[in-house]
């Protein structure tokens, strides 16, 4: 993928500093988003809905003011792209549901006759948004995305989740040679995304998450399938886990195990639900401490290199407060300032730590 695909790309809206052109002017950060393409449609009062990503990219343009970046959509994935993760039944099942004008998949999950149309569009964001990284056209990609993916099985939807964004991007990238971490900071664990790469020693999965909670997965002695010990490194929290919390835990389990991986790529799924004014969860970050943990994951991504791609977030002012955060670090600008979303200190869970530190050390 060239940099002139990225600037040709429909929806294309260009930063301050100008078009996209040769490697030699690639942007500091591209936003991929499908945004304007929505057809997923859900029940009234469902928490998925379609103003969460219009809140997203709000918050984005707002925190973006000036900044080197540029905002595109791209094509839809295919059915080849998808079944790098996906079971071939899965698909058809999908397809066969939208046909029939959609369905309750589970008790969560609502599709309609254009979900599958939406999700696939989700899902080449992300292949779009790598590429763009393959090829120097960016340096940083945030991928603006609805349904959410982490959920998603090879063989079953979940949790609001029809196709695993994040594990289609990194599925790609490892059969490509590259060896791939993702850090899941989503209030709920991915349980998608561990199922598939349990067994995978090509990609190491990190999630910090509210437990128990929903799904009821990602225990400490979930370490990896017997071909690849320690590529899954989970950190259950406790309700109430504010930022300072968080911090301890990135600074000294989560940075050195990624270091020590040693990956070529670096995908954060981002669920932005952990903010303490979500209605489906009990954390306390800001939109601050989101900042501050993109700021330590650039610190060991490999070349300082990231690929954001939104999950969950269910308060739509501290959404787009959050994503606007994560999307000022990587574009170098200052974080944009709100009242009460300076970075939380409410004491640090050393008991969580300790218990993090003893499995992973």
């Amino acid at each position: 993928m060239s940099a002139g695909w990225l600037a040709g790309c429909p929806g294309v809206r260009i930063g301050e500093t100008g078009t996209m052109g040769s490697k030699t002017e690639a942007k500091r950060l591209a936003v991929v988003t499908n945004d304007g393409h929505d057809q997923h449609v859900v029940p009234e009062g469902h928490p998925e809905h379609s103003g969460r990503l219009h809140a997203a990219m709000d918050g984005i343009r707002a925190a973006l003011e000036g900044a080197d970046w540029v905002e595109t959509s791209a094509p839809a994935a295919t059915d080849e792209q998808l079944s790098i993760v996906h079971s071939p039944a899965y698909l058809d099942h999908l397809a066969a549901d939208a046909s029939a004008g959609g369905s309750r998949l589970d008790p969560d999950t609502h599709s309609s006759p254009g979900s599958l149309a939406t999700a696939r569009l989700a899902a080449g964001a992300c292949l779009a948004a790598a590429g763009a990284m393959d090829s120097g056209s960016t340096r940083h990609a945030l991928v603006a995305v609805r349904p959410p993916g982490h959920h998603a099985l090879a063989d079953r939807p979940m949790g609001f989740c029809l196709i695993n964004n994040v594990a289609v991007a990194a599925a790609t990238w490892a059969d490509a040679g590259e060896r791939v971490a993702i850090v899941d900071w989503d209030v709920h664990h991915g349980n998608g995304t561990q199922d598939i790469f349990f067994d995978d020693p090509r990609v190491l999965y990190v999630s910090t998450h509210q437990s128990p909670h929903y799904p009821g997965t990602g225990g400490l002695a979930e370490t990896g399938g017997p071909n690849a010990e320690r590529s899954n490194l989970n950190v259950p929290l406790r309700a109430g886990s504010a930022g300072d919390t968080l911090r301890a835990v990135f600074d000294e389990v989560i940075q050195p195990r990624i270091a020590e991986f040693a990956p070529t790529r670096l995908i954060i799924s981002a669920g932005f639900d952990a903010h303490r004014d979500d209605p489906l969860a009990g954390l306390g970050l800001t939109a601050a401490d989101y900042g501050a943990l993109t700021e330590r994951m650039i610190e060991v991504a490999p070349d300082g290199r990231l690929l954001v791609v939104m999950e969950g977030g269910y308060d739509l002012t501290a959404l787009g407060r959050s994503i606007g955060s994560v999307a000022a670090v990587l574009a170098g600008v200052d974080l944009p300032t709100f009242d009460g979303e300076s970075a939380t200190s409410e004491g640090v869970d050393r008991d969580t730590l300790e218990a993090a530190l003893a499995v992973h050390r």
